[in-house]
């Protein structure tokens, strides 16, 4: 049984509109780390798991129905690959991923995705404290600027990292994941 997973947090077309509508952001090569990443793990035959955000309200690109919901081609989950719909920030507050994990043996998770501050902050920090030893691809995850409170991409996601090294996550970058 594997123990350890890669985790796909939110890597939905959104993130793309925001990345092409010309957004501050940080790791325009997330993308191509991801799909890396995935490839390494599904040669290796480890779990890849998807969480995605669903929006309950009809107005927002992440509803559903929305083009923005779907997956970014990076992140477009295999036929055998579960994919976890959360409605919270955290990918644990709101489905039955610790449970998969728990059933399935998995104790480490290698978590990439979108975005940075956001559900990829909260969900590292939910698994940290559920007792799952918790790496990030500080290079396959986006981060993108927040214009009403003045902060750049870059600084949310220094700081973002800083925070989780130092406390919830291992944090490291894809080619030492893909030397291995």
């Amino acid at each position: 049984m594997a123990t350890t997973a890669l985790i796909i947090i939110d890597m939905q077309m959104d993130m793309q509109q925001r990345i092409e509508a010309g957004r501050d952001h940080v790791n325009p090569e997330a993308p191509a780390r991801v799909a890396d990443l995935a490839s390494a793990f599904r040669r290796k035959g480890l779990p890849v798991l998807h969480i995605r955000h669903a929006d309950e309200s009809p107005a927002s690109p992440l509803h559903p129905d929305a083009p923005g919901y779907r997956a970014m081609p990076c992140a477009e989950n295999l036929e055998n690959e579960p994919v976890f719909v959360k409605r919270t920030s955290s990918g644990f507050a709101s489905t039955d991923l610790a449970d998969y994990l728990r059933e399935n043996g998995i104790n480490d998770l290698v978590v990439t995705g979108a975005v940075a501050g956001f559900c990829v902050n909260s969900t590292v920090r939910a698994g940290s404290d559920l007792g799952f030893r918790m790496t990030v691809v500080r290079d396959a995850v986006l981060g993108f600027d927040m214009p009403s409170a003045h902060l750049s991409a870059r600084s949310i996601f220094d700081v973002t990292m800083a925070h989780l090294e130092s406390d919830f996550a291992k944090v490291v970058d894809a080619a030492s994941l893909l030397a291995d």
